[in-house]
This record gives structure tokens, sequence and C-alpha cells, in this order.
């Protein structure tokens, strides 16, 4: 919600005493009124100043060992990297090129000093140093180009009376600044500590390909002579790309040709550089054990690549190291192409954050920029212990939108960090989902060999359709994660979302009635179960691929972010997909309760308008359609005061999480297979089974219904059949010879009539249709 000063939003207490789980809105000071089309940089967070210093080099030094450069202020001390020297370069010419962000206030800016003094490593001698005043430190703000180092003569102390050890010139530069400085990402920063783990980075998603492989053919292989009478061999062609496998059906025999034919295709998941190479193998699996009768490799870079659904030629393969013996044994025809007009899901399809195409030529313009600031968080929980009594949190935040993953540095020993750091992402389709997460940071503190996961404290989902344009919205989120003993609220983030984009753009609109997803997805679709399996695997291969970057994103904290387990078995979120049909069926409840108020004359004035306005309806009826639609537009407008004002977070209730059973959070955690014992196991199943003893039930009535439909003209009933005839019979000639007004009216009023004119009994027509027979008597 756009944040104005002093402004908050009232949150209704849940009356059983639980938590608070709704957003609130944050009062701030820098966002006024609805924000221009202008987007200005780095305005969506409060901006923290820093004392920057930028250490580069230094010549002419007295003789020393290592020198390194120390620097301090009243509430900063801090020392350099070892030096480095260029080849061939004089031993007292060291190079640092190091930056250092100290926190700084106006307070220290105005009467603190800056001392940068150079020592010897070994030794431990002064070799120089420098001092600055901070009020006259120059004050930079981007975009000015970065501030030039300049050199300074390194001066020694009145009490040092040795000659020749302080000598020469140091190059650097200071100045202050904030946060969104050019040097701030790669910068030592006070609140943070100076590992690869900590430092705010910005990541990109591998490009990934749909590999389709078509087995259509193989010959001249070498089958075993000695197969029994009548047995045709079982030959499959297995593939494989890395972690991934797949195998055809068993393949159709030629006996004219000896050749076995398949036509089937297989997916796989290829992601750029493409350098690995893909195996295919023939198998004869006619026996127990499977014989090879021959293999190909063939590299993904002399694979064609296509954007749309022209036709790729089919090439023949030799195979070898078959079982034969000889070179050659037989050859496979292939059609293989690298499929650049899907889109790679790496995501639950409810929660992507886009649909682009892999092939970059078919992408469309964006239609705006989506801004995340992130402010900082509040009340975490202690993830971990320091000291006796103590506990303390490392966070960081990770933010995905499309192919761009950015992470925030980490606040060390912090339970309320103060991040306030600002991205930008270009938005091509309004319908899709920014997920942000919070991790405590725990590899930070793990050694080279080892491996310690970051755990998560939470993360929050915005839908970008739900965004006014141009406005600002700074809210604050819960952090919610539901572990074996129950949900849990970790803590709180605070965000600033903006949607940059002009309110009524045509090509805006546009996107709302363009296909979702790219168009070979309707020309060629693919299934559910296999799009499932290629999204497992486009999954693990993001992870690898970003577990390689430096600082590394976790496997956990990727798989956590795309929601890799969101296909596991949950009986909490079955009963949650439950209760969103039962409230989606809502209205028609509601209509069908309010229909039978008025037929039962509960409110006798709104029965007899509503016969007036029947009878208009009926004697006019060209009015029926547009009175329908100006209903549906006065549902709109009256409904508007309802709307949401602040972009939603996690739903507790609607995921069913608030009063979950242990015993059911406990089975959705369990892993696959399951590792419980077996008495655990029998007691799940048999409650699974009463579940889909339910399920069947429902699923027997609605056939039950559709049969009994069917059964009005199929002769099963012969005496019914011919009632439903005869009576068919009896409405066509009563419909010829009547006008269509009166016989409206008069079944109108009929539906409407008074509860003295009814009969209690269930009408003649219900009974009738009920005792119309199903196929339920003839099931086992």
């Amino acid at each position: 919600m756009q944040a104005v000063k002093g402004e908050r939003m009232r949150i209704l207490k849940k009356p059983n005493g639980a938590g608070d789980y709704s957003p609130k809105v944050i009062p701030t000071k820098q966002h006024g009124g609805v924000e221009s089309e202008r987007v200005h940089p780095y305005d969506l967070v409060e901006p923290m100043q820093y004392l920057y210093v930028r250490i580069v080099k230094a010549r002419g030094l007295a003789p020393s060992e290592g020198p390194y450069v120390k620097v301090r202020t009243s509430s900063h001390y801090v020392k350099s990297k070892p030096a480095s020297y260029r080849p061939n370069e004089p031993n007292d010419s060291p190079e640092w090129n190091q930056v250092f962000a100290l926190s700084c206030n106006k307070t220290d800016a105005n009467t603190a000093t800056l001392e940068i003094s150079v020592w010897d490593s070994p030794s431990e001698n002064f070799l120089g140093g420098v001092c600055f005043d901070l009020s006259d430190v120059p004050v930079r703000d981007p975009p000015d180009s970065p501030l030039a180092p300049q050199w300074y003569r390194l001066d020694g102390v009145a009490a040092d009376q040795i000659p020749g050890r302080v000598s020469g010139d140091i190059q650097l530069s200071v100045w202050i600044g904030t946060q969104s400085d050019d040097a701030f990402a790669e910068a030592w920063i006070s609140d943070a500590p100076y590992v690869a783990h900590t430092r705010s980075k910005v990541y990109q998603s591998p490009k990934l390909w749909y590999l389709r492989v078509t087995v259509i053919e193989a010959q001249d292989l070498s089958i075993a002579p000695n197969l029994p009478p009548l047995t045709a061999p079982e030959v499959r062609v297995k593939v494989q790309l890395g972690f991934q496998s797949g195998r055809t059906r068993r393949g159709s025999m030629n006996h004219h040709s000896l050749s076995f034919h398949w036509n089937e295709d297989l997916l796989f998941v290829a992601g750029e550089p493409l350098e690995d190479s893909m195996i295919l193998l023939v198998e004869d699996r006619t026996s127990k054990e499977p014989a090879l009768l021959g293999h190909v490799v063939i590299p993904l870079t002399s694979i064609e690549q296509r954007i749309d659904e022209r036709h790729v030629p089919a090439k023949w393969f030799p195979l070898e190291g078959g079982g034969g013996g000889g070179s050659y044994c037989g050859r496979v025809h292939l059609r293989l192409c690298l499929e650049g007009g899907y889109h790679v899901l790496d995501e639950a399809a409810h929660v992507c954050s886009d649909f682009r195409p892999t092939a970059k030529q078919l992408w469309k313009p964006p239609i705006g920029i989506l801004e995340l600031g992130i402010l900082g968080a509040r009340g975490l929980l202690p993830m971990k212990t320091k000291g006796p009594g103590k506990g303390s949190t490392d966070a960081y935040c990770v933010a995905k939108y499309g192919k761009k993953w950015v992470r925030t540095r980490t606040v060390t020993d912090s339970l309320d960090p103060r991040w306030n750091e600002q991205y930008t992402w270009q938005v091509y389709d309004p319908c899709t989902v920014l997920t942000i997460g919070v991790f405590d940071n725990w590899r930070m503190f793990a050694d080279v060999a080892e491996d310690k996961p970051d755990c998560r404290i939470g993360k929050v989902r915005i839908r970008v359709s739900t965004l006014e344009s141009n406005r600002i919205y700074t809210n604050s989120y819960p952090l919610l994660v539901l572990t074996r003993s129950g949900l849990k609220k970790m803590g709180e983030i605070e965000l600033a979302v903006r949607f940059a984009c002009p309110s009524l753009l045509p090509d805006t609109c546009a996107v709302y009635g363009q296909p979702l997803l790219p168009r070979m997805h309707y020309l060629r679709p693919l299934g559910v179960a296999q799009q499932e399996a290629l999204r497992g695997a486009a999954t693990k291969m993001v992870a690898q691929w970003l577990a390689r970057s430096e600082p590394p994103l976790g496997h956990e904290v990727v798989r956590y972010m795309l929601d890799a387990d969101s296909h596991a078995w949950s009986m909490r979120k079955s009963k949650a997909n439950w209760f969103r049909i039962v409230a989606v069926l809502a209205w028609a409840v509601g209509l069908a309760k309010w229909l039978d108020d008025i037929r039962r004359w509960r409110n006798p004035i709104t029965t007899v308008l509503l016969h007036v306005l029947y009878l208009v309806l009926v004697w006019y009826p060209d009015l029926v359609v547009p009175t329908g639609f100006l209903y549906v537009v006065l549902i709109g407008i009256w409904y508007y005061r309802f709307r949401p004002k602040i972009p939603a977070g996690m739903d507790t209730r609607l995921s069913q999480s608030e009063a979950v059973d242990p015993d059911e959070l406990d089975e959705e955690f369990d892993t696959m297979p399951s590792s419980k014992p077996a008495e655990v196991i029998r007691v799940r199943y048999d409650r699974l089974r009463m579940l889909a003893a339910r399920v069947q039930t429902v699923l027997g009535d609605f056939a039950t219904q559709g049969e009994r439909v069917q059964a009005l003209v199929s002769w099963r009933d012969p005496r019914a059949t011919k009632l439903f005839i005869g009576v068919c019979l009896v409405i066509t000639i009563i419909l010829y010879t009547v006008p269509p007004k009166m016989v409206a009216v008069a079944l109108g009023f009929y539906f409407l009539r008074h509860p003295m004119f009814r009969d209690p009994m269930p009408p003649a027509s219900l009974n009738f249709f009920r005792r119309l027979p199903s196929l339920s008597d003839r099931l086992m």
C-alpha cells in the first residue's frame, strides 16, 4: 500500500488469541502520494551513510616484508588484505586495490577524523600514515563518476626518530556516500564480515533448452540367435544426458528387414553452455540380464536448434561397442533438435515468474519495471547460539524474478537486520510472481571441505498483477515456516515494491488476451506428468549452476525458492484445496439459498418485486442479456470498496496451517520412500484408505446422476423411457400451440407460488429422476 506518514492499517486480532499473520503498512517519510511514471533510482529504501576508503597502492616505501594498511575512525578499526606486487615492479610499490565502507552518521562526519596508516606485517613497524578531517571529505551521489584516487605523502609521528623508516606516498580516495554507490557491492562493509558468503550479489539462471530425441528405428543389430521358439526379442533404447535418463518402450520388429521401430519421443533438459554429450544405448532385454547391442555418443553442440514447429530431418548414426566384437554394431535412425520455442519450467506453474521461451528472438518487449526495496527485518528468532545463554542470527535475503536472482549482504549477529538494498527487474508479463526469502547464513562458518546448509527463516510471494501501476507499497510481512511441530512465526520482513509502467499502455492491456505460455506449448503440448519430471530436472540444473557461483547459492536455498516440493503429498494441502473448491462454489450455494427464500416468500416485498422484474424480462426478452451484464458491472463496482489495499502475503487460514494435526505434519515432512516404522505407515495407509473411500463414494454419486440422465432414452427401464417420451411429446405440442411468453410466465409464477399452494413432499419430476436405473447395481 502507498505509504503516508502516520498512516497505519488496522488489523483485527483473532478471537482465539493466535498470532497476527497479516501484512501491515509501514509508515515512512520518503514516499508521498502516487508516484509519477518517472523512476527515480534507489528511492524505495532508506539511505544509509557510509564512509568509503579506497586504498589503491603505494610507492617509495621504506624496506618492508609484508606491508598492510590500517584504517581507523572513532568507531571502526579495520585492516587491509596483504599487499601484492606486479611483475618487474620494485618492492617498494605494493598494491591493495581494496575498498572499505564504514558506517557513519552526521555527527561523526562533522567531528571525527580518519587515520590511514601503513605497517609492516612481521615486525609491526610503522611505515607512515595520513590523517583526514571527515568534515572536509566530499560527498558523492550516483550517478556521479567514481572519485579519482590521489597520491598523499606518508607522514611519521614526532616520537619516531629513526631516519628512513617513514617515506613514500600512498594512492587512495575518500568520500562519503550511501549504499547505492557503485563500490558498495565489493567493499568491506562494517556491518558484515569480509568473507565470500556474505556479499551482495546478482545471479542469472542458466539458459535451459528442451532436448527432443525421436527414436525412429534401428537396423543391422546383432541379436542373439538362440532365442526360444515364438519369442520376439525385446529391444529398447536408453538415452542418458547427465543425471537424466529415459527409455523407450519395446520396439516392434520387422521380420522382412530385421529392423526395430519405435517412433517415440524422449524429452530432456539441457543447459548452456552445451558442453555435455548425449549417450544412446541400444539394449536387448529379452533375458534377465540386459545385453548392450551398441551405443553412440552425440555432443549437444552438434544438434540443430529450432524455435518453431518446422520439420527437422532425421539422421542415421552408427552404433559402436556392442557385444558382437566388431567395430560396426548396426545403426540407429534419430531425429534430434533443441527446442527453443518452449519455456522450460523450473518453478511451480501457479507461482511462475517468467513465461518467455528459450529463444531470445521470440521475446516480446518488456511492459514495465518491477522495483523491490528490501528494507530489513524485525524480531527474528535466534537461529544459533553464541556464547552461554545468547542467541544470534546472521540473516540475508534472496529475491527471485524471471532468470535474475539477487542476494543481499549478510548482516551478522542481529535480530533486526537492516539491508536497505534496492533491485530492479524487467517485466514481460504482469501475471507473474516475485518471491522473496530470508535465510540464516551457516556457510560463512563452514570450512572449505564441509558444506553447511543455510536455514530457512521464511518467504513471501507478491503477484505483480495485484500491484497498481506506479504506486509504492511499503509493507511488513510475517515470515512463517511450517515445521514438524507446527506453524512458527520467525519474524517480519519489511519491503517496498513498485511496478513502474504506464497505467493504460495498450501493450500492457493486450497481454491479458494473449496465451500464457509460448506457442509451442499449444502446437505440441507436453503431458502433465512429463512436464513435472522435466521441471524437477530443470530445478536440479539451476541449483547446480548457482552453487558454482561465488558466493554460492545453496541447493537448499534454490529448492525452497522454486517450491521444488510443491507436488509432494500432504493431507494439509488436500484439505486446503477442498476448502478452496467449497469457497469457489459458495456463490452458487448463496444464490440457491436466496432463490429458495424468494420462492418461500420469506420477504414478500422482494418476492413481489421479483415477479414484476420477471414479467418485464419475459415480455421484453431483448433486455435479458444486457441486464445480466449490467448486473455484473454493478457487482464489480460494489466490490471495489472491499478491494485489497496491500499485496497479500502467505495466508495461514487458507493453507490450513493454523491447527494442523501433528501426525499429518510428520507425514508431510517424511521422505520418499518413507523412513517411518511399519506400524506408523500402516496407520497412515489406513487413514488414506478412509479418505479415498469418501472420494470413491462422491465419484460414484456423480457417475450415478450422469447414468440416470442417459437412462432417460436408453430403454434400460422401458416404462420410464415411455413415460419420458410421452411427456416430451406433450410438452412439444404445448410449446407449438401456446405462445412462449405465456409458457414462461406460467412456469415462473408456478416456481414462485406461495407456500400455502406447495406440497411439502418432493415433486414428481425429482421422484421420477431418482427412480431411474444406473450402472451401480452392475458393479462387483
